[in-house]
Order: C-alpha cells, then structure tokens, then sequence
C-alpha cells in the first residue's frame, strides 16, 4: 500500500502545480509543460514531421509566401501573438493540415486543391492557429503523463483487489475515452475563437460553415481518404456545422478573396492531372500491376517533370523490374530536382549498395541521414566499412 500512496501523491502533486490559465478561454486547465518547453518541441519536431510527409512544396514558392502571409496575418491577432509562428505547405497529397506545440502550422497541397476561396483558407489557418494558441498539443501531452500515473494507480489498486491486469487494461479503455472527448472539446474551441480571428481580418465567417458542411458531405458520401486525411484528429460533424452558424450569426460578414486564392493556387491546379494520374499509378502498384503503373507515372512526368515524387516512383517501378541503371537514374532526377528531401537520397543510396558501389552508397545515405535520421539509413550505413 505505500507504492498506492507514494503514486496518489504524485498525483496530487502534479495535479496542484499543474494547472494553468488558458491564454484563449482563460480557464485553468492541466498543464505540465511549460511555454518555453512547448516552443522548444514544436521547434524541434518541425523538420522531421515535414520530412517524414512529404518534404516542402516547392514547385512554386510563390504559394509559400501567400499562405505564409495569411498565417502570419491571422497569427497577429490570435491570443498569443508572439508565438514563432511558421506556416508551410507541404507536398502531400492528403487533404490535411496541423499545428505542433508552439506555433509550427503546415497545410498539405492535398487540402489546398479542395478549398474554394481566402476565406476557407483563413478558416482552416484561423483552427490551427487555435489549436497552438491554446496550447492545445501540450494539454494532450500533459494529459498522457497523467493518464499514465491514473493507469498505475488502477493497476496497483486493481492487484490489491485481486482483480489483476484486467482492472488495469479497463482504466486504459476508459482514460482513452476520456481524452477522446477532451479532443472534441479542442476541436469546436478551435472552430469557435477561429472563427474570431478570420472575422477581425475581414473575412467572411461564412467561409467557416461552408468549409465544415463541404467536409459533413464528403463524410456522407463515404469520402474516405479524404476524410480519414483531414479528419483523423479533426472528425467532421452536424455538431460542428450547427456551431459555426451559430457563431457566424453573431459576426459580420465580409470578404471572401476567391480570385486571389484561384491565383494563388493556379500551378496546383494546373498540376493537377499530374497528380490524378499519380494517384492511379499508386493504385495500379498496390493491385501489382506494375506495367501500367509506370504507364501512369510517365503520363504524370509529362504533365509535370520538375515533381521530384514522380520520378521517385519511376525509380522504384524501375528497381522492381531489374533495370537498376534507370531506376538509379530516375533517383538521380528525383534528387535533383529536390535535394531538400530525404527519400530519394535514401532510395539511391540502398540502390548502390545492393550494386555493390559502396563509396556513392555511403554518400547518398549519409545525405539522406542529414536529413531525417532514419533506421533503415543507419542500418546500412553501418555494413559499409
């Protein structure tokens, strides 16, 4: 019974010093990161989560800047303005978009495509914003490391009762419910003070309701990937539609930008059968259907030969058909055209190793290491001698 007691202590303790004022709603909530350690994890995860989604969009940085400027603009009157706010595109095709712990937005070309005009950019910029703002991902953690001690809490008193693991794995079900909830909570706080932002911009908060009701219907229509992209930690909802209305009553309306954004969007759209024929030459590669894969991904490569992706999935389709002098040349156009991205580097450098050419080997694993410090790089790094 002292290790229940010892526990329960650290509990309340954790419990007391904890809790803090959220800069957004001005409750006290659970809080066991600090503002300096929110900022420095955002800072340090913000590389490798580009990394590992895809890289920066770079085709026209021109976009960049536009929604860097929309982002710095609406970051401006959030509740913590002076957060080191940074806002990229990603080049991703799922239609997605997140904030880490301390101000570290990005916002996937996949989702970008699917908006109509500034408005519902601001929108989703506005709800993300919210999120870092509120400190959001750091109530999260917060609420893990607690969760983590109620779990040690149920275990010894479930053992003490004689009910063993089950009690334990029952208290892990339920905490995991809890935080669920929690999550909703963020996401119509988000929706709501978002909404706040773009409006002090003069943006119609209109843009708001129709993002969400776009989103309900695609739901509806069992969109899947695009929901299960979007939607994984931002589930749509009637409940969320009726409470943007509801908010959007209560603010004037304004503009929307439509032509800007279009403008702004103008290669992505452009590009845009680049990416369908991608999509299907991904399609073809999971049914194993190899030749017409390459057959897409060579239609994508016309439309578009600077997308570094593309000749990436050319490499590998090379790769797996044994023509390892295209396939490492198709790495090589990959890399490039974006020497910013781990993968290519990866891809070539496991290439030269299977071929036997240890010295390029170790430069392109090395490269790509640099990048994102990956297993699989380290791995074979170490066989080279």
């Amino acid at each position: 019974m002292k290790s229940f007691a010892k526990v329960l202590l650290a509990s309340a303790y954790l419990w007391v010093v904890g809790c803090a004022v959220n800069p957004v709603t001005g409750k006290n909530e659970l809080s066991l990161i600090s503002k300096q350690e929110e900022i420095a994890i955002g800072e340090k995860q913000y590389h490798s989560s580009q990394q590992t989604q895809g890289g920066l969009y770079y085709l026209d940085p021109s976009l960049q800047a536009y929604i860097n400027d929309v982002g710095q603009r609406l970051a401006r009157v959030s509740h913590r303005p002076n957060l080191p706010y940074e806002f990229v595109v990603l080049n991703n095709n799922v239609p997605n978009a997140w904030a880490l712990p301390g101000g570290k937005l990005a916002i996937n070309r996949g989702l970008l495509i699917h908006l109509e005009d500034e408005a519902e950019l601001a929108a989703v910029l506005g709800h993300e914003i919210v999120h870092a703002a509120a400190g959001h991902g750091a109530a999260q953690m917060s609420q893990g490391q607690l969760l983590n001690i109620g779990a040690q809490l149920a275990s010894i008193a479930s053992q003490v009762g004689g009910y063993g693991n089950l009690g334990g794995q029952a208290a892990q079900l339920g905490g995991a419910a809890w935080m669920a909830s929690y999550g909703r909570d963020d996401e119509l706080e988000s929706d709501a003070y978002g909404m706040d932002y773009m409006s002090q911009l003069g943006y119609d908060p209109q843009g708001a309701v129709e993002l969400q009701e776009t989103f309900v219907k695609l739901s509806n229509n069992q969109k899947s990937d695009f929901v299960s992209g979007l939607f994984a930690s931002h589930p749509p909802s009637q409940e969320r539609v009726r409470a943007n209305q509801k908010k959007a009553a209560t603010l004037p309306s304004g503009t929307r930008n439509e032509a800007r954004y279009q403008k702004a969007i103008a290669q992505l759209k452009k590009d845009q059968p680049a990416y369908d024929a991608q999509e299907r030459a991904m399609k073809a590669i999971k049914d194993k259907n190899y030749t017409e894969a390459l057959q897409y991904i060579n239609r994508a490569i016309e439309v578009q030969p600077r997308e570094s992706e593309f000749w990436e999935i050319k490499g590998q389709l090379l790769e797996h058909s044994e023509k390892f002098k295209e396939a490492e040349q198709a790495y090589t156009k990959a890399i490039n055209n974006n020497p910013g991205f781990f993968r290519p580097a990866l891809l070539r450098g496991l290439l030269r190793f299977e071929q036997g050419d240890t010295f390029g080997a170790k430069t392109d694993l090395q490269a790509s290491y640099k990048l994102l410090p990956t297993q699989t790089a380290s791995d074979t790094l170490k066989k080279i001698k």
